[in-house]
């Protein structure tokens, strides 16, 4: 079954943007800006994004690239982290998105560190660097969600995240993986960050 998508991401992985859109045999309907809304007051571009594209929207995909980090000097994020916020709320005209991390080539080595052996418990858990410098804590709060555990498994994530290539290899098991968290127990435990 379609989802209704949008899609979040900085300018400068527009391409990424346009291949989803234009080239990747996905069965989503499409509900990201193709044009720039033309004003300069944050605000009223913020509202209308909401209104027109986020608000029957059931899926944020966020393309995940090299400024997409909240530790970024001199980088605007304001956008990316209020679609992420608008996404992550759940009220009157607005539910609550799933979130699809895709992380895009660049970004590859950076978050994906391979694995380790945990002292806590001594089974082996990947390395992956969901942060500050990796993404905004909008996704990293919510990918995670604290716990008492040594690791997170799948169902301790609401965020999901997929690497570039796997995303276009089979994009509807992971955009259906994003849906479906909204009505998992975790989806009780997201924060919209402040």
């Amino acid at each position: 079954m379609a989802h209704k998508c949008f899609i979040s991401f900085k300018t400068e992985d527009m391409p990424y943007k346009k291949y989803i859109h234009d080239h990747l045999d996905v069965d989503m309907i499409d509900k990201s800006l193709h044009e720039p809304i033309d004003s300069e007051d944050e605000d009223y571009i913020m509202r209308k994004i909401r209104e027109n594209y986020l608000s029957d929207s059931t899926v944020t995909i966020f393309l995940i690239g090299e400024k997409s980090a909240e530790n970024l000097p001199y980088e605007n994020q304001n956008f990316l982290k209020r679609e992420l916020q608008a996404s992550l709320y759940n009220g009157v005209g607005n539910t609550k998105n799933g979130i699809l991390g895709v992380v895009l080539p660049s970004m590859t080595d950076k978050i994906y560190g391979g694995s380790y052996s945990c002292s806590k418990c001594g089974s082996h858990h990947n390395t992956v660097r969901i942060n500050g410098n990796t993404v905004i804590k909008e996704f990293s709060h919510n990918y995670y969600i604290p716990n008492d555990k040594c690791a997170w498994g799948e169902d301790d994530r609401y965020c999901v995240l997929v690497k570039w290539d796997d995303f276009c290899s089979n994009p509807e098991t992971h955009i259906d993986r994003a849906f479906n968290k909204r009505n998992q127990p975790i989806s009780e435990k997201t924060k919209v960050k402040p």
